[in-house]
């Protein structure tokens, strides 16, 4: 794979997290939070988790006596990765997730690329000569590509992937004529698609996003469900009597009206997640991830 651009970092994640604590409650009321971004891209779901926490009832104060918690998501997982670092599991306590962001494979409208079976083909047959374009190598997009590439059966590490700070640029590049195909989110790239000026070849979730005339990669013969997922941590070794509460709140607020509301005005998809459960998709995540980063020649063998 050429690597032409490396631009994901540390977050800071880990070193928030680590600094978190959980102040004395008293009992019979509920328990005040305090629920900061882990980074600046998760500020906006943080807020709209923040007010879907405040019209479920429950009490949200800046620093002082309340539970901290960290809204955080897969690029700080992958950067973890990347840098060597602790995952989340290991910094901080996993208590539910939240929602995603759906992914879309795009190319010019004029692309000789009329669906997803003729991209995959082209890709199956020349990975190194079909110039793919999204984030920063290691974030979502790149993922994704890397999924994509080994779901059709091509050598993921014969992948061109150039990777762009912003999807503004790799607009540029797709326009520019130096990418065949681009992945980003569908937020990122909805203007395009509604002016016309780009085709949607499939979208990461599971089933067809309503609104897009296009299908999943599932229904395309790649076995992905991926979504740009974000969730909420709790400090390290929270106790028992503080980690039940925050999951039961996290349980509450992601499985009411409001919250499904707020992601419909977001763009988000909800992909609720609690307790347990949680934990232990984040685990099957973090190898997923650790894997497909293997594969496209980020990360040795370890």
């Amino acid at each position: 794979m050429r690597r032409r651009l490396f631009l994901a970092g540390g977050l800071g994640v880990a070193a928030c997290l680590a600094g978190c604590g959980v102040e004395r409650h008293v009992p019979g009321a509920r328990r005040p939070y305090t629920i900061r971004a882990g980074g600046e891209r998760w500020r906006p779901v943080t807020r709209a988790f923040v007010g879907a926490v405040r019209e479920a009832g429950f009490p949200v104060t800046g620093p002082g006596q309340a539970v901290r918690l960290t809204v955080t998501g897969l690029p700080a997982l992958a950067a973890a990765e990347l840098n060597d670092g602790q995952t989340l599991a290991e910094t901080a306590t996993p208590l539910a997730r939240l929602a995603g962001e759906v992914e879309v494979v795009l190319v010019p409208a004029d692309s000789r690329f009329r669906t997803f079976d003729d991209f995959g083909a082209h890709l199956l047959a020349r990975p190194g000569q079909t110039p793919l374009a999204g984030g920063p190598l290691g974030d979502p997009d790149h993922l994704l590509f890397g999924l994509i590439a080994k779901g059709v059966g091509a050598d993921t590490r014969q992948v061109d992937y150039t990777g762009y700070p912003t999807s503004a640029e790799a607009a540029t590049a797709l326009f520019a004529g130096r990418a065949a195909a681009v992945v980003g989110t569908l937020a990122d790239w909805r203007a395009h698609i509604d002016q016309g000026r780009v085709r949607v070849l499939a979208v990461s979730c599971a089933k067809r996003f309503p609104g897009l005339d296009a299908p999943s990669l599932l229904e395309s013969g790649v076995r992905v469900d991926f979504a740009n997922w974000c969730a909420v941590v709790g400090p390290a070794a929270m106790p028992e009597e503080v980690h039940a509460p925050a999951v039961g709140m996290c349980e509450e607020v992601t499985g009411s009206t409001a919250w499904r509301r707020v992601c419909r005005t977001g763009g988000w998809l909800p992909i609720p997640l609690a307790g347990e459960e949680f934990v232990q998709w984040l685990a099957s995540e973090v190898r997923r991830t650790k894997a497909v980063m293997r594969d496209l020649g980020l990360l040795g063998a370890r």
